[in-house]
């Protein structure tokens, strides 16, 4: 009981060290694993591990297969709540560059990785290719911690982080059929019987993820599970297909509950949110006692198998070669640069999915007398071990060396997705600057998405838009709904986060009719709150710009603008191509530049100026 509670205890604080330290919490998962298993043995009496999964095969906290039992299980609900995030749209936009990266690149590391394990090590075929298999994953809960604290363009976080959620399944896949092969050849002697067991783990994976995903969303739908215990009666559902699955097929179920989850996340039922979350948080704590008990399973004798040279050549061309090669080759002809393509190159962490499966297979492989299984799990745990410190450590800095690193946030995020937010987040967008939309409300998402714009179904009561991989470059925010709380609430919570550059809001009612005291965040002349921009918009739908030529130019527009309220200032776009927001008429003339252009919303200006420099219609919805 106590070794029990003591795990789950230093899991969870490794947990928070991780956020803490900004670091993958893997790396101190894995370091306390190591240090209470088989580096303890270097400091105790006796020179026994004080956390021994497994001692003398039946003793231990999972005498027997328990271990591999509770590995599997907790292995497949990670994967389930990993394919719950997968979602369709998002996947066919991140273009061609993550689609070559989990087909050729996969291909590339798992012959490059083999060879090198068959040539440096003398690992047989067999070992070497089940090695390449399991370090084929880059996991998302390694790179998500690592990405969130680098501000990076949006296209180069998306690649990364879809490549670490779509290869994990795929990994997984590769690494199950070549231990299947090799159980099978071993036991058959030919490859027939081999291809027939992968065929198997194919039709039974996927019939029965596909099946019981869509079973569980119809139940969910029509309301036959009670609210209170439909994250519980989900979890064993997840359980019940993976053994279902695996008894009919050994080895399914980890293809069946990636399926399971990737549909079910791709469908249309209630509480789909409330569920992830549960899965987030058991995530969490399934990953805090896995690879605490993986790395204390694993034996002294086995750190001293890599503790050599051949080793760290090994881990030097998968790294520094084979990844590389992977990358440069998915991303030819992509429009990324050399210094993005290099990043890429860099960041290429393993997690969990590697760490697990190499525990389960390896020891299995290892009692079935299979020559050179011992070495499985102490390779795999120095490529997680080794890539998380080496990105953990070296990620900030190698994206500031190759030049990926944004020095200034100029990203935006606007809390609200209503029209008038489409309109302005259309403009911005057009002028090259980063927006991203975020809104409870589910149809104002989908207007904006179908208007091309990146939005965020959020509560920012509820959820942590600080985790959200894509907002690491957003440096301005403006609150723009129709709720004062709301919008003073995201200011209070995101400001720091989102808001370094400068922070915004729509000013209250209350605040309009007093004209006095105004806030200095206000948004656009502090002359309109919600309603009456939102009026304004449904009458003009459109956004345009007038040329400024001079300061008497601009004075006479500004002496239209305030005695027309439907007629609202903007931004100034300023020659060089950046943009300012007006918080009031006065900034407007504090700091102009001659050749800038008014951004306006409402009603056409109609001076003599303005005919002759040109006024602009730009855009209106739809």
């Amino acid at each position: 009981m106590l070794e029990l509670a003591g795990i789950i205890i230093l899991g969870i604080t490794a947990q928070w060290v991780g956020w803490k330290l900004k670091l993958p919490a893997i790396l101190p998962l894995i370091l306390i694993g190591l240090l209470f298993g088989p580096l303890s043995t270097l400091f105790t009496e006796d020179g026994s591990k004080l956390l021994e999964p497994i001692w003398n095969g039946n003793k231990g906290l999972f005498p027997g297969d328990g271990l591999y039992y509770f590995v599997s299980l907790a292995i497949s609900i990670i994967l389930f709540e990993g394919g719950l995030t997968l979602k369709r749209d998002e996947i066919l936009n991140v273009g061609p560059v993550i689609l070559k990266l989990i087909t050729l690149a996969v291909i590339i590391t798992f012959f490059g990785a083999g060879l090198t394990a068959h040539y440096i090590i003398g690992l047989s075929w067999e070992i070497s290719f089940l090695f390449s298999a399991l370090i084929i994953v880059t996991g998302p809960t390694v790179i998500s911690p690592i990405l969130r604290n680098i501000p990076l363009k949006k296209d180069l976080a998306t690649i990364l982080k879809w490549e670490g959620i779509l290869i994990d399944p795929i990994g997984a896949l590769v690494a199950v059929l070549v231990f299947e092969f090799i159980s099978v050849e071993h036991q058959a002697g030919f490859t027939q019987t081999a291809l027939l067991e992968f065929g198997k783990i194919l039709l039974f994976g996927t019939t029965f993820g596909f099946t019981f995903a869509h079973g569980l969303g119809f139940a969910i739908k029509k309301k036959v599970i009670p609210h209170y215990l439909l994250n519980v009666f989900t979890l064993a559902t997840v359980l019940g297909v993976f053994v279902l699955s695996d008894s009919f097929a050994h080895e399914s179920g980890l293809l069946a509950v990636v399926v399971m989850g990737l549909v079910l996340g791709n469908t249309n039922i209630p509480n789909l949110k409330e569920l992830l979350y549960f899965k987030e948080s058991l995530s969490v704590l399934l990953i805090s006692i896995l690879f605490i008990l993986l790395g204390a399973n694993i034996n002294f004798s086995d750190l001293l198998l890599v503790a050599n040279w051949e080793s760290a050549i090994l881990f030097g061309i998968v790294v520094f070669i084979v990844r590389p090669i992977g990358v440069f080759v998915s991303s030819t002809g992509s429009g990324l640069k050399f210094n993005e393509k290099l990043f890429i190159s860099w960041m290429g962490p393993r997690g969990i999915v590697a760490a697990g499966i190499a525990s389960l297979f390896g020891s299995r492989l290892t009692s079935a007398g299979e020559p050179g299984a011992v070495y499985i799990t102490p390779l795999v745990f120095m490529i997680v071990l080794g890539t998380v410190l080496l990105n953990a450590t070296t990620a900030r800095i190698f994206a500031k060396i190759v030049g990926v690193f944004q020095q200034k946030s100029n990203g935006i995020l606007i809390v609200g997705a209503s029209k008038v937010s489409r309109l302005i987040a259309t403009y911005l967008k057009q002028h090259g600057r980063y927006v991203v939309l975020a809104d409870s409300n589910r149809e104002h998402i989908i207007k904006a998405k179908d208007l091309g714009i990146d939005a965020i179904e959020a509560n920012i009561f509820n959820d942590h838009l600080e985790d959200n991989i894509e907002l690491s470059n957003v440096g301005f925010l403006m609150a723009l709904t129709a709720n004062d709380a709301i919008n003073e609430r995201a200011i209070a919570m995101f400001k720091k986060q989102f808001g370094e550059n400068g922070t915004y809001r729509m000013i209250s009612n209350t605040e309009l009719k007093k004209k006095t005291n105004l806030p200095e965040t206000g948004l656009f002349s502090k002359t309109h709150d919600f309603l009456s921009l939102s009026e304004v918009a449904n009458r003009y739908p459109g956004i345009s710009e007038v040329g400024l030529v001079d300061i008497n130019h601009l004075m006479s527009i500004l002496e239209i603008i305030r005695k027309d309220k439907f007629i609202v200032p903007l931004f100034i776009r300023i020659p060089d191509g950046s943009i300012q927001i007006i918080s009031s008429i006065e900034s407007i003339t504090d700091n102009f530049i001659e050749g800038s252009a008014l951004a306006y919303l409402g009603r056409p200006i109609d001076i003599e100026e303005s005919q002759t420099h040109g006024q602009t219609p730009i855009l209106s919805e739809g």
